[in-house]
């Protein structure tokens, strides 16, 4: 095994998470191989940065939010000025795990193992069916999740069961593969077909985590708008236009979701 593999830089993007983000934090640093955690703020209107730092993160914040792939990115640059700055040995492996698990981060291990032992360039967390805060199903359409599947299919050869999780491990030789990284919601979906395009091993795991589900109401239902559109964007930026097209002409676009909301 590669010394610097060892090795691991867990990177968390986050906005508004000033509720979870100490508990996150906290459960990453114990992972095993974890030497150094990162946050960017994505331009939070809470004290999500603080509450990152207390908690022993290095914070890099955005003074707006840029979505996504620019806090991931932001946040792997910092480590690689720190690399440089301090003399650190590199970070061989990278943790991506989502800013609101709390100390359910504490199960993220089975992700780092297969990365550090050689056996996976990337794995991707599969987590089990999940609840919104009042114990309720986040329910849903499934148009995301089908387009990104699907369009992963076509792409690769390679179907995912958790095409959208954003808890992964992966090298640093695949991210900079994967780089740069599908704007917004698209960062998983354009990873993906990126690794798996420049003949890497991607490995799904079965993980026990939490965080906060998406809901049905007009919030949720926006936020899966913009997921549809960032990973069809993702997918036809990748050569894939007939299927990402289509299911967003199913969906009916951000029209046709109010329209399914006032039904329910």
């Amino acid at each position: 095994m590669s010394p610097s593999l060892a090795r691991v830089a867990c990177i968390i993007p986050g906005k508004d998470e000033q509720q979870r983000i100490a508990a996150t934090v906290r459960a990453a640093q114990a992972l095993p191989g974890v030497g150094i955690v990162i946050v960017c703020d994505d331009g939070s209107s809470d004290a999500t940065a603080q509450h990152a730092g207390a908690a022993g993160a290095i914070v890099v914040s955005h003074a707006r939010n840029r979505g996504k792939a620019a806090a991931i990115e932001s946040a792997v640059n910092a480590l690689g000025v720190l690399e440089l700055r301090d003399g650190r040995p590199e970070s061989g492996a990278l943790l991506l795990i989502d800013a609101d698990l709390a100390d359910s981060a504490a199960n993220c291990a089975p992700l780092i193992a297969p990365v550090v032992e050689g056996r996976a360039d990337l794995t991707i967390g599969v987590l089990p069916a999940q609840q919104t805060a009042d114990g309720s199903s986040p329910g849903g359409f499934g148009l995301v999740m089908g387009t990104a599947s699907r369009g992963i299919t076509e792409l690769t050869g390679w179907t995912p069961r958790a095409p959208l999780s954003g808890q992964r491990c992966l090298t640093r030789r695949a991210f900079e593969l994967a780089s740069p990284l599908a704007a917004g919601w698209g960062v998983e979906v354009g990873m993906t077909v990126d690794v798996l395009r420049a003949g890497l091993r991607v490995l799904e795991v079965d993980l026990d985590l939490r965080h906060r589900a998406t809901g049905t109401d007009l919030a949720g239902q926006l936020h899966r708008a913009r997921q549809l559109r960032d990973v069809t964007r993702a997918l036809a930026a990748r050569g894939l236009v007939g299927a990402g097209l289509q299911d967003l002409k199913d969906a009916g676009g951000v029209t046709g979701i109010f329209q399914r909301l006032r039904r329910r």
